[in-house]
């Protein structure tokens, strides 16, 4: 298997308080680190997750939530997906601060950065996760397909339907009426969501595939 194709991954959590937020960069790059990837993509992941992570820290919760994190590196840092939990309502948007305007340019920064960013609902629990893809410079990445079960579904990935490939936007949880678990997944580009058993298998890959996308049935 071609090294491109090797994923990583990390999880941690961490307390809501300004002390998280130089942790949570020392933590993506001891980690990046051991995993070999670029310095470029570690210095711009860092600045991702230093303005994510600060938001979640900031947001009114419950005192004793804690934040999650979630790093999922592809190869050297060709593909680094950067997810923060927190148990706050209502979600980011980008501002656009005046001059003399101390704050509000964290998202912004995020939006530079960032080949792709968003925010979804948690499929359990309260709050949300906001997300960020970072693409390395000229990466050749072209990841591999897989099989995986429907509740495994994440925001972000594509999903093959009706033929052709449909990002994700958000994932939910719910139940038949008969108390079976049924995973619904939103798609981005305007299709019907898809209403599965959480064990059904789905065919996914991480970035978009370019191709006409057929007539979705109604």
């Amino acid at each position: 298997m071609a090294e491109h194709s090797h994923l990583r991954e990390a999880n941690f959590r961490l307390t809501r308080c300004r002390s998280s937020v130089p942790r949570a960069r020392a933590m993506l790059r001891a980690r990046l680190g051991e995993w070999r990837a670029g310095e470029s993509v570690s210095e711009c992941g860092e600045l991702v997750l230093s303005e994510l992570v600060t938001n979640a820290v900031r947001v009114p919760a419950p005192g004793d939530r804690l934040v999650g994190v979630r790093i999922e590196c592809r190869g050297r840092g060709e593909f680094l997906r950067l997810e923060v939990s927190d148990a706050g309502e209502g979600r980011p948007e980008v501002r656009q601060p005046g001059e003399l305007d101390k704050g509000g340019r964290g998202l912004l920064l995020v939006e530079a950065l960032a080949h792709r960013w968003g925010v979804d609902e948690r499929r359990a629990g309260i709050g949300k996760t906001v997300w960020a893809e970072l693409l390395a410079p000229q990466a050749d990445f072209t990841p591999a397909e897989c099989r995986i079960a429907a509740v495994s579904v994440r925001p972000g990935q594509c999903v093959r339907a009706w033929g052709a490939w449909h990002p994700v936007r958000a994932v939910r949880s719910e139940r038949f009426a008969s108390g079976g678990p049924v995973v619904v997944i939103v798609l981005d580009d305007g299709g019907p969501a898809l209403r599965l058993h959480a064990a059904e298998p789905l065919t996914v890959r991480t970035t978009p595939a370019v191709e006409a996308a057929p007539v979705v049935p109604s």
